[in-house]
């Protein structure tokens, strides 16, 4: 079997997509392929952009041309909003990176929150329930600030139950609703990230250097959509994503 045909064969065993990180955990896996490379992942990302074969939905999530018109309906939505102006709702997406962001802090042994009312909306091919590890915020503090807080997109909670890392998935031009729940946590350890298109860093920087931020200045990051993509894809491999999950060498 050729190495395309593996990569071909994982997409089709799951309903005719699949992310890179999938595909990196399956395809080496297949029988009968030789993968003469010291970096069998760049060759699996090579391979993808080929267009006889696949498509791309979005930085890092792929589908076969022979399932454009068969893959399930989550999948086609993100695939029609990834058409669409950045500025749109696209909550689909939205979704997504949640999942993604779930996925990621439990590989790295947290445990991981996305707040009740989201628990049913989509992930690929399954729900975000399916990705939680915790039903519920333990009380870390006073009731009244897990109560502001528990609305945060992706919360992933440490050994100590405390909160080390929040994400906030943002598509609007407006960062302040996402900056205030972060307020809450600005007396905690804990890192907080805003996560959205690069076309908005600016926007964001802006928003963040108003003075009734400046606690937050040092606290608060921003990572775009491909960087995680590219994290999530490989998330031992790069050095420059230490600020979103910092590697044990790092």
């Amino acid at each position: 079997m050729k190495q395309h045909e593996a990569v071909i064969k994982i997409m089709e065993e799951n309903g005719g997509f699949a992310t890179l990180n999938y595909l990196n955990n399956k395809v080496l896996k297949v029988a009968g392929v030789e993968w003469k490379t010291k970096t069998p992942f760049a060759s699996i990302r090579r391979i993808v952009q080929d267009s006889r074969f696949f498509f791309k939905i979005k930085p890092g999530l792929w589908a076969l041309n022979t399932h454009k018109n068969k893959l399930s309906n989550n999948i086609l939505k993100i695939y029609e909003e990834s058409k669409e102006s950045f500025r749109k709702e696209q909550k689909y997406t939205h979704y997504y990176y949640q999942g993604i962001l779930a996925e990621i802090g439990t590989l790295h042994n947290y445990k991981v929150y996305i707040p009740p009312q989201d628990k049913n909306k989509p992930f690929l091919n399954k729900q975000l329930k399916d990705v939680l590890t915790l039903e519920k915020l333990p009380m870390f503090t006073y009731e009244q600030i897990v109560n502001t807080i528990k609305s945060i997109d992706v919360i992933w909670i440490n050994k100590r139950d405390f909160p080390a890392k929040v994400f906030e998935v943002e598509h609007s031009t407006d960062f302040k609703n996402s900056l205030n729940k972060f307020y809450e946590l600005m007396d905690f350890s804990t890192n907080m990230v805003i996560v959205s298109h690069k076309k908005k860093k600016r926007q964001f920087d802006s928003i963040l250097n108003l003075s009734i931020y400046k606690k937050l200045k040092n606290k608060v990051s921003f990572y775009d959509y491909e960087s995680l993509e590219e994290y999530y894809s490989n998330p031992f491999s790069s050095r420059k994503n230490r600020h979103i999950c910092p590697h044990p060498l790092f």
